[in-house]
């Protein structure tokens, strides 16, 4: 056992691939020398050489650009975007090219790239530091989207995104970065697949990167209360893990999405609509979300109202029905 925080995962994992694979290769803003703002690319220009590990210029746009050549040629890169909201210039190549390579070829050139993005608040950040940008890229066909919120998953993702065929938006929660957890250092579930953090028969939390631990925190209030509380850690965010989800939702009946991001249009409006079509005669009330306010990232001091807290879900708790039992007549079971 080692204990490691997911800063450190991320970077052992970067290591094991540069390692195993001459074709690996890691660059962005400040990865080289500095080893990242959040040190997760740490010693790897002086480990590998500048030539598997190095600097960009300050232009998103064109490390992704570049990342898109060099994948067309047979590498695999792993890009940085530094912040989250860092990453918009850069948005044209991703959703137009990126995305598309595989569909626009036929499967003749494919896109076999990472793009790590720090994403995220809740350390006292500025905008364009803390945006919660999932939303974005998990609404564009042709990219895998994660998030780990363990520091086992977070070297384990990151470990079979680099190994995937096709480009992956690899979103770091930023206030994870310094978790650390005793752990030995291999795979777990695979790309696509939720787990289940925590066993429970009266509601369903849904959460993702730094919201499982909000939906942790929760789960242990309630059930100060009396209620029996699942927590689903989605990990990722597509592909869905419909099948995971729809059971822990037709058993507890009650539902809750949990996101940073804004509220209106964001992930979790649409895992409520999955969820509300698939357990629609399991359900004693409708799926709520806690997400963020529908506002640009406050100021850092401002932040704790904008972010979900176990209050937050727990006043969602209280609002669901605890009286009636499902009409289960019509009720879809597959």
């Amino acid at each position: 056992m080692t204990t490691i925080t997911m800063a450190g995962a991320l970077n052992a994992a970067l290591r094991d691939a540069l390692t195993e694979d001459e074709k690996v290769v890691v660059f962005g803003e400040d990865v080289g020398t500095l080893g990242g703002v959040f040190r997760v690319t740490d010693g790897l220009t002086r480990d590998f050489g500048d030539d598997r590990c190095f600097d960009t210029p300050l232009a998103e746009s064109g490390i992704v650009g570049f990342a898109i050549g060099m994948a067309m040629s047979g590498y695999k890169p792993v890009v940085e975007m530094q912040f989250d909201a860092f990453a918009y210039p850069a948005f044209e190549q991703i959703v137009s090219h990126v995305a598309k390579l595989r569909n626009r070829t036929r499967g003749l050139l494919t896109a076999p790239m990472v793009i790590r993005i720090p994403f995220a608040g809740g350390i006292g950040g500025v905008e364009h530091h803390c945006d919660s940008s999932e939303a974005y890229y998990t609404h564009t066909p042709g990219l895998k989207v994660v998030s780990p919120s363990t520091v086992a998953d977070a070297y384990s993702l990151m470990r079979d995104a680099i190994a995937d065929p096709d480009p992956v938006i690899f979103l770091e929660p930023k206030r994870l970065y310094f978790s650390k957890d005793d752990i030995e250092l291999g795979k777990t579930e695979p790309i696509g697949t939720a787990v289940v953090r925590r066993g429970g028969t009266d509601v369903t939390l849904l959460a993702y990167g730094p919201t499982v631990s909000v939906a942790m925190q929760s789960a242990e209030f309630a059930a100060e209360d009396g209620r029996s509380v699942e927590v689903i850690d989605l990990r990722s965010l597509n592909p869905f893990d419909d099948e995971t989800v729809a059971a822990s939702v037709r058993k507890t009946g009650r539902c809750i999405v949990i996101q940073e991001a804004q509220g209106f249009a964001g992930v979790a409006a649409e895992i409520a609509s999955r969820v509300s079509e698939r357990c629609f005669h399991h359900l004693h009330a409708p799926v709520l979300r806690v997400a963020g306010l529908d506002i640009p990232y406050p100021a850092p001091k401002l932040e704790h109202f904008h972010l979900p807290s176990a209050d937050r879900v727990l006043d969602a708790m209280d609002r669901l029905q605890w009286n009636d039992a499902p009409d289960l007549s019509k009720a879809v079971t597959v």
